[in-house]
């Protein structure tokens, strides 16, 4: 089985597919988006044409569907091509509107890149809110947490290429986000907490920082993916494969809990 996600996932090659979104809609002016004719699709272009005006004033209805599939169009677009390469007419087309909604909703493209670093960032954080992690043994609680971040890491193929775009930016643009800091303090302050459930009871070190262990759990993920294409030739591995995806969570869970041992 390939590791998998909401929008995509890592074939044996590393490649990643994104799944077309089920989400179909007219243009502003009521347009239907043309498509191929799917083998046994029974239906007349009459009735395409009337489940697309209908579409399109669903999407009047729901500006919250809108944007959220301006967001994951976005999100495609950027993590493929980085911001100076995403295209806003591509994020349209792919989110099946029209560029003068879009800026509608956003702006402008630096607002709509800005918008899908935060949600990027949130959608983890809010996914490791649900560990509870200070509620459970020190052990437990930090096995949850390397398992967590290398699973997400693979079930969310375009996360880390979103991160490594805005990183070639110097984090320009992060920087001008007011909600970044307020999105990870409680993880870290999470972290903090069972660092020293498991320093008062001696099953962790007592002088752990947890911003520096943070950072080595999401190294280890991060480094194996996003390299895969050259560790895989130098070496003549082949990387994504289930075993060795597998594999390579045990190792991350092996040498961070080895290195919080007093």
């Amino acid at each position: 089985m390939l590791a998998s996600g909401a929008r995509g996932w890592y074939t044996p090659t590393g490649e990643v597919f994104a799944r077309e979104s089920d989400l179909a809609d007219t243009d502003e002016a009521g347009v239907v988006p043309t498509r191929r004719a799917a083998v046994g699709d029974a239906d007349p272009p009459e009735a395409s044409l009337v489940a697309g005006a209908h579409s399109a004033r669903n999407r009047k209805r729901d500006p919250e569907r809108t944007r959220a599939a301006i967001l994951e169009a976005g999100q495609h677009e950027f993590a493929q091509k980085g911001y100076a390469g995403a295209r806003v007419d591509a994020i349209a087309k792919r989110a099946h509107i029209n560029k003068r909604m879009l800026y509608h909703y956003f702006g402008d493209k630096e607002g709509l890149y800005l918008a899908v670093l935060e949600v990027s960032y949130a959608a983890i954080r809010s996914a490791e809110a649900q560990l509870d992690l200070t509620h459970r043994e020190p052990i437990e609680g930090m096995r949850r947490l390397i398992r967590f971040t290398w699973t997400y890491y693979l079930e969310n193929p375009e996360f880390l290429p979103i991160l490594a775009a805005e990183n070639q930016n110097r984090a320009r643009f992060l920087k001008q986000s007011e909600r970044i800091v307020q999105l990870n303090s409680p993880l870290i302050d999470a972290l903090r907490t069972v660092l020293a459930h498991g320093g008062a009871d001696g099953t962790f070190r007592r002088d752990v920082d947890p911003v520096e262990l943070y950072i080595s759990i999401a190294a280890l993920g991060a480094f194996y993916l996003s390299n895969r294409w050259t560790l895989s030739t130098i070496f003549r591995r082949e990387l994504m494969t289930e075993a060795a995806l597998s594999r390579w969570g045990e190792q991350i869970e092996k040498t961070i809990l080895a290195s919080l041992r007093p």
